[in-house]
């Protein structure tokens, strides 16, 4: 079963990801993530479903997460408007995202990649 693979192709850390998926022969369907925003909804089930708080899904590095101040809005933001808030501009979420539809990672780290998608 192919896994979703939410990215950024101009994005170092997700062109490591890909390679290691393609490296290990996991096989995904890769989604633009600024392209096809995951909606609110989608975004609510990826958060449930990683058991991380939807503040590890914000792209704190980002330049529009800087600007935007988001810091201060999510500071006492519930869940649910945290998804609103990363639905609303595919920039605002860290990448890359993957899932299969039970377990989600967020970001890459090989290790992690390893004990999930290996």
């Amino acid at each position: 079963m192919a896994v979703t693979f939410y990215w950024y192709p101009n994005c170092g850390t997700c062109k490591k990801a890909k390679k290691w998926l393609d490296d290990q022969g996991v096989d995904y369907n890769a989604i633009h993530i600024v392209e096809e925003t995951p909606s609110k909804e989608q975004l609510l089930s990826l958060i449930e479903q990683s058991d991380l708080p939807a503040k590890k899904f914000f792209n704190t590095s980002g330049k529009k997460y800087r600007e935007q101040n988001i810091k201060e809005k999510i500071a006492d933001a519930s869940t649910e408007e945290m998804a609103e808030i990363l639905a609303s501009d595919g920039m605002l979420i860290k990448r890359p995202i993957v899932s299969d539809g039970e377990k989600v990672t967020v970001g890459f780290k090989e290790e992690t990649f390893q004990e999930n998608w290996g």
